[in-house]
């Protein structure tokens, strides 16, 4: 055990509880014939939803709702398409129903709702009778901090992974946890509030707020560690039983509705910062890895989270001098190698603040968003955040993005930074009529945002790494984005051109063509994009080459059925040495979905989604995707501080997870 650990603990334990007002939402949904969503909340009520989709309309957009349908770009543009960027269309006022004809695998089409939320969806299956489409949508729990008279609670859900409390093999909250209420109306929505010190005892009402958990015929009130109207932060106390429970929340004389939600021995949440770096320290020295001082194999760290279970021999409330083991079953992983040097998993000094102490191992791949997990109990995951990880530690450089430390840390700590990016692609998946479909496209984007946004793009899972994703949350101001004129954009192949990208009315800075059938032979080529230069951009080339012969998925029918405990394996040919295979898949049941990325090198023909990722998707239908990436190059132009140039093939098949 490393009893020095009260040292730095407190600058930690505020990270874990960094308030999480503006909470992005990331979802998989099937829309039968005639159905509504609410792209905020996930309900399907037709009262206050943004979309609805017929068969023989489309998508269709509810109330003050709008959107812009960008075409069939597929997961590489798709992924690149930050809220600063979908900001631009703001003015549009495009309330065109989205054609179901267009409607196909790798379509891309963004949705301003009632809220005035921005929210980006994919098509990942298309049936005719229904849709299935991955989205986020961006500051979604966000909120004024107003509300009726009455509080109302929409989740509890574990402060640091935040699973949704249902639908999930590790939904749930375990004892000991600091859990996070969302709602409104729950707490003074002008008072300031701080976090709350533990050495002198965490208060049960705060801001005039208190929270009411029960269950087994028994009540408790929870200490707590903030109260805001928006949100409130405790630790659920160690006695509650594992089974059904429910919460309320009183304020201003009056009491929510309980919302339920299930206690459960274990479910383990890593916490993040910056994004989705990990709580990750140094045992010795007590520096937390980032960009410029990563991980390395044999260094002893401490990862910072909750969820470990219940820890009777602590307080709820209150500071503790000696921490001490919680004997729960854990693995942990890096980059998908298990750490075999777990020393000590229990508690921290803090009341629900839970700390894993272990040896980096070695054979991680490097790179500068490795990601970890946590399984507990033999089964449950956590959330998957990443670290820098290198074999000699230092400066991190990440072969997929082709960004070094350095280069993320600069571009993240400028208050403003002009990107462009560059993209032709060509998706493969079934088509509206069942049947196999083909899109190919080019596009570019031109846009100003501030640093942290302006790669979050890349900012996904390192070479040789699987990421799971059930909810996407992140902290901050809302980014602003403008627009930056580019002047003509061409892009010639090797069948020929240039064709002219024509500029998207409703994206300033956005242009797009779609390419001919076969525009990206099986034998690959060169791709060049010609900027004339405009108001904003100067003059630029870039240059992408896809490999001979490209991406060939060999086994797709492995995919048809999958057994998540089981893994999931796929295998290739095509591509060449220094390309990237990006395999990506995603379930949906009820309002429950997940999904998984994975990359690895093309030269390894195969690579295989862990068993411990594929628990953390819900059992149901979804689909399964393979996409050959190539190397992130870079390129400049005056008026840019950073620009970057990818392909892709990518082809998606539907698939039934068990």
């Amino acid at each position: 055990m490393n009893t020095t650990v009260s040292r730095t603990v407190w600058p930690i334990a505020a990270l874990l509880l960094t308030s999480l007002v503006h909470a992005d939402v990331t979802a998989t949904v099937t829309m039968a014939d005639g159905s509504f969503l609410n792209l905020t909340t996930g309900s399907t009520s037709i009262n206050g939803a943004d979309i609805g989709y017929k068969a023989s309309t489309g998508i269709f957009y509810q109330g003050s709702a709008k959107g812009l349908n960008l075409g069939p770009i597929g997961s590489s543009a798709y992924s690149a398409l930050t809220q600063a960027a979908l900001s631009q269309f703001a003015a549009a006022g495009n309330v065109t129903p989205i054609s179901p004809s267009t409607l196909t695998v790798g379509d891309v089409f963004a949705v301003q709702g009632n809220t005035g939320n921005f929210t980006k969806a994919m098509v990942t299956s298309s049936a005719g009778s229904s849709i299935t489409f991955q989205y986020t949508t961006f500051g979604a729990s966000g909120g004024s901090g107003g509300g009726p008279t009455a509080p109302t609670v929409t989740d509890i859900v574990n402060n640091s992974s935040l699973v949704p409390m249902s639908g999930f093999t590790n939904s749930g909250i375990s004892p000991s946890t600091l859990f996070v209420i969302h709602g409104s109306g729950m707490a003074s929505a002008t008072t300031v509030t701080s976090l709350q010190d533990s050495t002198k005892g965490l208060p049960t009402t705060l801001n005039g707020a208190t929270v009411t958990i029960s269950a087994g015929g028994k009540t408790w009130n929870p200490g707590l560690y903030y109260a805001e109207a928006t949100q409130i932060a405790g630790v659920l106390p160690a006695a509650v039983p594992i089974g059904q429970a429910t919460v309320t929340v009183s304020y201003n004389n009056a009491t929510s509705s309980p919302v339920t939600f299930q206690v459960v021995p274990s479910a383990y949440g890593i916490d993040s910062y910056n994004g989705n770096l990990a709580v990750a320290q140094d045992a010795i020295t007590y520096q937390l890895l980032n960009y410029t001082n990563s991980g390395k194999p044999g260094e002893i760290v401490i990862l910072w989270g909750s969820g470990l279970g219940a820890d009777s021999a602590d307080s709820d409330t209150t500071y503790t001098s000696s921490p001490h083991s919680i004997n729960t079953q854990t693995q942990v992983y890096v980059g998908g190698v298990q750490a075999t040097n777990v020393a000590y998993v229990g508690a921290s000094v803090y009341p629900g603040v839970h700390i894993i102490q272990f040896t980096l191992p070695s054979g991680v791949p490097n790179g500068c968003y490795v990601p970890v997990a946590v399984v507990t109990g033999g089964s449950t995951v956590s959330n998957t955040p990443t670290i820098p990880f290198m074999d000699n530690g230092g400066v991190c450089n990440d072969a997929y993005t082709g960004l070094n430390g350095n280069q993320i840390n600069n571009l993240t700590g400028q208050s403003t930074v002009r990107v462009g990016d560059v993209v032709v692609g060509q998706s493969t998946g079934p088509g509206f009529n069942g049947g196999p479909s083909t899109n190919a496209s080019a596009f570019a984007f031109f846009y100003k945002v501030n640093g942290t946004s302006s790669i979050e793009g890349n900012s996904t899972v390192s070479l040789g790494s699987c990421s799971l994703s059930q909810i996407v949350a992140s902290s901050g101001s809302t980014p602003t984005s403008t627009g930056l004129n580019a002047g003509t954009i061409t892009v010639t192949g090797p069948s020929g051109g240039p064709v002219t990208l024509q500029s998207i009315p409703q994206l300033t800075g956005g242009y797009e063509a779609q390419l001919s059938a076969g525009a990206i032979p099986s034998s690959g080529g060169a791709f060049t994009f010609k900027g004339s230069g405009g108001a904003d951009v100067g003059p630029f080339s870039a240059t992408i080459n896809f490999p001979n012969p490209i991406l060939n998925w060999t086994n797709q029918s492995a995919a048809a059925t999958v057994t998540r405990s089981a893994g999931l394996t796929y295998q290739w040919t095509g591509g060449a040495p220094g390309t990237f295979v990006i395999v990506s898949g995603n379930s949906s049941s009820g309002t429950a979905s997940g999904s998984y990325t994975c990359i690895f090198p093309q030269s390894a023909g195969q690579g295989t989604v862990p068993a411990y990722i594929l628990a953390g998707l819900p059992a149901g239908n979804g689909s399964s995707s393979i996409e050959n990436s190539t190397p992130l190059t870079t390129f400049t132009a005056s008026g840019l501080d950073y620009g970057y140039a990818i392909g892709y093939v990518s082809v998606s098949v539907n698939t039934l997870y068990k």
